[in-house]
C-alpha cells in the first residue's frame, strides 16, 4: 500500500516533542498490531534465544496460523475490492480482467513449470520485500496525515527512501532471487561486482534504520510537521523483519506480522465505511467480524482448495500449491496497489483528523 500527499507543511515551533501519532483504535491496539510491537517482542525473543521454543510452537500450529492470518491477509484485498462501492465501474480491469489474466498466467506456469512456473515464483519472491515496504511507507503516512501534518516533497521522497531501503537490502542480498534471478553467477562471482553486492548490502542494512531515525528527528525540530513516534515505529518493525532475521525465517514471522497488519488497517476502512452508510443500523464488530469470515473463507478456497482442482487435472501438489501461491500473492500486489489510492477513495476522511473516530 502506498499513500501520498500534497498537503503544504503548516509552520511549527522549533521544539522537540515526541507526537505518539492518533490512534485509529486505541493506542495499545494501534502499537501492538499496526505498528508492529507485537512482532518486535517476538524477533527480540528470536534474538535472545527463544528460537528452540517459538518455532516448534509455531511448527505444530503452522497451518492454523497461516489460515487464519496470511490465507486471510491476502484474501482482504480481493473482498475490499468487491466490496468497495462503484470497484465495477472505476476499476473494470482489476475486478474482471486481472482475475482471468491471473488464471491463465497460472495455468501456463502450472503446464510449463521451468519455463513458466520459476519465474512467477522469482516474481512473487522478489516483489514481496517491495510490498512489505510500501505498506509500511502507506501506514507511516496514514498516521502522519491523523496527526494534521503535511510534508515537503523532498520529505516524502526521504521517507519514501527509507521505506525502500529494506527491499533493496533484501534484493541484492537474497540468494536465488532478487538480483539472482536477472544477472548470472558467472557475473555476480566476478571478485570486483561480489564486492561490491556485499558493501551495498551492508550500507543498506545500516540505512534502512539510519534513515527513519535520522528522518524521525528531522521532523521533531526545525519548524517542520513531526512525525508521529508510530510512523517511524512502522517503518523500523519493516526493517527488523526484513534485515535482521535470515530470509527464510523473514518469510514466516515477517508474512504473519504483515498479515495481522494488513488485516487490521482494511478491516478499519471497511468498518468505517459501511457504518458510515445511510440507514446502518449493525454495531461495528458485525461489520468486522463479516469481513474477516468472509477473508477467511475466501483464503481457504483459495489456498487450501484451489490446488487440488490442479491435481485433479494430472499434476503435482507441491508444484500447483507453491505456485497458487504465488499467483495469489502476485494478484494481490497488483489490486492492493489500486485499493488504497487515497485521494481517489471516499474512505479518504478516515484517516483525515476532522473525520476520524477513535
Amino acid at each position: 500500500m502506498s499513500t501520498a500527499t500534497s498537503v503544504a507543511p503548516p509552520a511549527r515551533a522549533a521544539t522537540f516533542a515526541l507526537d505518539p501519532g492518533r490512534p485509529f483504535v486505541s493506542r495499545t491496539f494501534d502499537y501492538a498490531v499496526i505498528g508492529g510491537g507485537l512482532s518486535l517482542l517476538v524477533v527480540a525473543a528470536l534474538k535472545l534465544g527463544a528460537e528452540a521454543a517459538l518455532t516448534p510452537l509455531l511448527l505444530a500450529n503452522l497451518g492454523v496460523v497461516i489460515l487464519l492470518s496470511n490465507s486471510a491477509h491476502f484474501a482482504a484485498s480481493t473482498v475490499r475490492l468487491y466490496t468497495k462501492r462503484d470497484t465495477f465501474r472505476d476499476l473494470p480491469f482489476l475486478t474482471m480482467g486481472l482475475p482471468l489474466v491471473t488464471v491463465l498466467v497460472l495455468g501456463l506456469a502450472v503446464a510449463w513449470p521451468q519455463a513458466a512456473g520459476l519465474h512467477l515464483r522469482n516474481l512473487y519472491l522478489t516483489w514481496s520485500p517491495y510490498h512489505y515496504s510500501a505498506q509500511a511507507y502507506g501506514l507511516a503516512v496514514m498516521y502522519g496525515y491523523r496527526s494534521g501534518g503535511g510534508w515537503s516533497m523532498a520529505d516524502k521522497r526521504l521517507l519514501r527512501l527509507a521505506c525502500v531501503c529494506p527491499f533493496f537490502y533484501a534484493f541484492l542480498g537474497n540468494r536465488d532471487v532478487g538480483l539472482e534471478w536477472f544477472v548470472p553467477a558467472a557475473v555476480l562471482d566476478v571478485p570486483v561486482v561480489h564486492a561490491v553486492r556485499v558493501g551495498l548490502v551492508v550500507v543498506l542494512g545500516v540505512a534502512s534504520f539510519v534513515l527513519p531515525a535520522g528522518l524521525f528527528l528531522r521532523h521533531q525540530t526545525g519548524g517542520r510537521p513531526r512525525l508521529p513516534l508510530i510512523s517511524l515505529m512502522v517503518v523500523m518493525s519493516n526493517g527488523v523483519w526484513l534485515v535482521t532475521l535470515p530470509y527464510m525465517d523473514a518469510f514466516v514471522w515477517a508474512t504473519i506480522f504483515h498479515g495481522l497488519q494488513y488485516l487490521a488497517i482494511v478491516s478499519i476502512f471497511h468498518v468505517r465505511e459501511r457504518m458510515a452508510l445511510p440507514g446502518n443500523t449493525r454495531p461495528w464488530w458485525r461489520h468486522a467480524g463479516g469481513f474477516y469470515l468472509a477473508c477467511l473463507g475466501l483464503g481457504y478456497l483459495l489456498f487450501q482448495v484451489w490446488p487440488h482442482a490442479f491435481v485433479l487435472a494430472g499434476f503435482g501438489f507441491v508444484e500447483s500449491a507453491m505456485l497458487v501461491t504465488a499467483a495469489i500473492n502476485v494478484h494481490h500486489f497488483i489490486v492492493d496497489a489500486y485499493i488504497w489510492r487515497l485521494r481517489r477513495d471516499p474512505n479518504y476522511a478516515v484517516v483525515r483528523p476532522a473525520a476520524a473516530l477513535g
